[in-house]
């Protein structure tokens, strides 16, 4: 009973080790805040953009992103994954909305496409080493390649689909306030052919 009870205590601290380190961004300044801005202001455009009345594929997305991130920790010494699910979720917003222009440090301005890749150098001129930023950005270029760019553009299967059960806990609902970006169309030639219209085939002229 003993060894059981120990065996239990084990794996419910490795849980929580694995659901903490979520919510720890570094010591408490600068980059801490930055980062909190970052995971409030994104993810509520996420919520009330792309995400728009669909709470549970949201919360899927950072349910992927997460556990990403901790097998990513069995495999390099990542200790802590507060900072790289920021940046996972800022990229997928910026990758539905790359064309947007965004605003950064000393009124430059630029597409959103490119904020995370100013973030990973920014960091770095700050005397990091931009790891945390680049997993980050891998972990987000996963769920929006997996999610949006394989099935659409290479007409490939949809790997990650929203588990039915998160709708039972999280409905999707009607209404909201309408934010920045929509899923990401189709650039397969053949799928911008299909608004071409079709004139017919004509008839040569000086012919019966």
């Amino acid at each position: 009973a003993v060894v059981s009870t120990q065996s239990r205590s084990r794996y419910f601290f490795l849980f929580w080790r694995m659901l903490g380190c979520v919510f720890f961004m570094g010591k408490l300044g600068f980059p801490f805040l930055i980062n909190v801005y970052f995971l409030y202001s994104y993810s509520l455009r996420l919520e009330t953009g792309v995400f728009d009345g669909r709470p549970a594929d949201y919360f899927f997305l950072l349910i992927f992103n997460w556990l990403v991130l901790i097998i990513l920790g069995f495999i390099i010494p990542l200790k802590i994954i507060g900072m790289p699910l920021v940046i996972s979720v800022l990229y997928v917003w910026c990758q539905v909305n790359r064309d947007t222009v965004v605003q950064f440090w000393f009124g430059t301005q630029f597409k959103a496409m490119y904020l995370p890749w100013a973030l990973a150098a920014f960091n770095v001129l700050l005397g990091g080493n931009g790891i945390m930023e680049l997993i980050g950005i891998f972990v987000g270029h996963m769920f929006f390649f997996l999610k949006y760019k394989y099935p659409i553009d290479y007409g490939g299967v949809s790997f990650l689909n929203t588990p039915q059960i998160m709708y039972k806990y999280f409905p999707n609902r009607s209404g909201g306030v309408s934010g920045f970006g929509q899923a990401p169309a189709s650039r397969r030639p053949e799928a911008r052919a299909e608004g071409r219209h079709d004139w017919g085939a004509g008839n040569n002229l000086g012919g019966d």
